[in-house]
């Protein structure tokens, strides 16, 4: 059944694949999964955060090709398959009030129109499972919470041949299950900031965590918790590559590989839809699916 297993990762822009669910994907491409990454846009308005390149003219005046190109070498790190939805970045907007969003810009596309791109995508491929961001978009980047508006729709919207026909968007395909990100978890950060403290180490996570209780953030459930942590360092190496976004030197990187893999050698998902039965707390994206 391995071989005919298909897992397809929804992401608003390149670098997310590899912040997100990036060991998950190498652990399952390890055993002969067929793994496609689907990145809605091109990342064009991110900023250049790695200390290191800000200031560099060629790259603030390519940032489209240089981010296609890390994105090219994380693929190859990772081992998946990689295709892009063709959306433009909306960028983060900052400011009080926060500024408007510009024109043509993926989080203001029409949701159905958007997703039928997706939609394209889910049944060429023909996934059992997906994996997308919550309502919150894990963060409230427009994009990200774009992207799981599309993705909702398009979970549907694969087996629906009136709202999308054969014709135009190809033969019909029902995903059978669809995930939520949730790395970014409370209990690991918290479980990860006291390893650090009890070891005599400076944890990256406190002032996380003294901002996380200042949100009153509302915890999510987490249904999966896939083990992988042998494919840690390919995880990390495939974000060492997005270089505009990831300073190698930066809190990303401070917390030692062994303590990782002994506190929390997992990442979390949530459960958002189901067609198959399963029994929860999973381990594995495919339950149910191996077994029907």
């Amino acid at each position: 059944m391995t071989d005919q297993l298909r897992l397809m990762a929804v992401h608003a822009h390149p670098d997310d694949e590899s912040s997100k669910g990036a060991a998950t994907m190498a652990k399952y491409v390890s055993e002969g999964v067929d793994v496609l990454v689907v990145t809605c846009t091109g990342g064009e308005r991110g900023s250049i955060l790695n200390p290191k390149l800000q200031g560099d003219k060629y790259i603030e005046e390519h940032i489209h090709e240089v981010r296609k190109k890390e994105m090219d070498e994380a693929r190859e790190i990772l081992g998946v398959k990689q295709e892009w939805l063709g959306f433009v970045d909306s960028g983060l907007p900052e400011g009080d009030p926060l500024p408007p969003l510009p024109e043509g810009c993926f989080a203001l596309e029409d949701v159905d129109k958007a997703a039928g791109e997706l939609v394209r995508k889910i049944r060429a491929f023909r996934p059992q499972a997906i994996t997308t961001y919550d309502e919150n978009g894990g963060y409230p980047h427009p994009d990200h919470i774009m992207t799981h508006k599309i993705s909702m729709v398009a979970f549907e919207g694969a087996a629906d041949t009136e709202k999308y026909p054969e014709a135009e968007f190809g033969p019909a395909w029902q995903p059978l299950k669809l995930y939520y990100n949730q790395g970014f978890n409370r209990p690991r950060t918290e479980a990860l900031h006291h390893a650090m403290l009890d070891r005599g180490l400076e944890s990256p996570y406190g002032e996380w965590l003294e901002r996380w209780s200042e949100m009153e953030r509302v915890e999510r459930t987490l249904t999966t918790h896939i083990p992988c942590a042998d494919f840690f360092e390919i995880r990390d190496k495939a974000l060492i590559a997005h270089a505009t976004q990831i300073d190698p030197d930066g809190g990303w990187f401070r917390v030692p590989m062994d303590l990782q893999r002994e506190v929390w050698p997992t990442e979390e998902y949530e459960l958002a839809k189901s067609l198959v039965d399963t029994s929860l707390p999973e381990d594995d994206l495919f339950a149910g699916v191996r077994r029907s």
